[in-house]
């Protein structure tokens, strides 16, 4: 039987990694549109042969994660999501894996906006957590990921 699983690119802060901003500097609200321009231009900017080979998947976005999806993920006081994939890897489909809904992902604008200074430092880490989350479908390991990311 194949799992279906939630991941995300999470930032927390533990004994060990900690992140702290002690000065914030605050963007001005995105609308959806710009929201909607920055991720198709970071589309753009991704190796293309990953991006065109998605096949039934939903790139959304959301001001923050549901309730639901930080049950999910065990999101803790002080973590922040910036992104989630939601769905079944392409490694671990099989022969059954047919008349399924879209796999998800799902892109976080105020989460992402609490961790950037500037909209340059946003577009970036659109970038990344679009990237981060698109090598989850394709069942890559976080090594692999940055490293076709260089």
């Amino acid at each position: 039987m194949q799992k279906k699983i939630k991941t995300g690119l999470i930032l927390a802060t533990n004994r060990h990694n900690y992140i702290k901003y002690s000065k914030v500097i605050y963007m001005n609200e995105l609308s959806d549109q710009q929201f909607d321009a920055i991720i198709t231009r970071a589309m753009d900017e991704l190796p293309q042969e990953y991006i065109k080979g998605l096949e039934n998947v939903a790139i959304v976005m959301a001001d923050e994660p549901t309730e639901e999806q930080a049950i999910k993920m065990k999101l803790r006081e002080h973590t922040i999501l910036l992104g989630l994939y939601e769905g079944i890897p392409l490694t671990q489909r099989g022969n059954s894996y047919t008349f399924v809904l879209p796999d998800k992902i799902t892109l976080f604008k105020h989460s992402i906006m609490r961790v950037v200074r500037n909209e340059a430092e946003f577009f970036e880490q659109t970038k990344r957590t679009l990237w981060h989350e698109i090598a989850h479908y394709y069942g890559l390991n976080h090594d692999r990921m940055h490293e076709l990311q260089k």
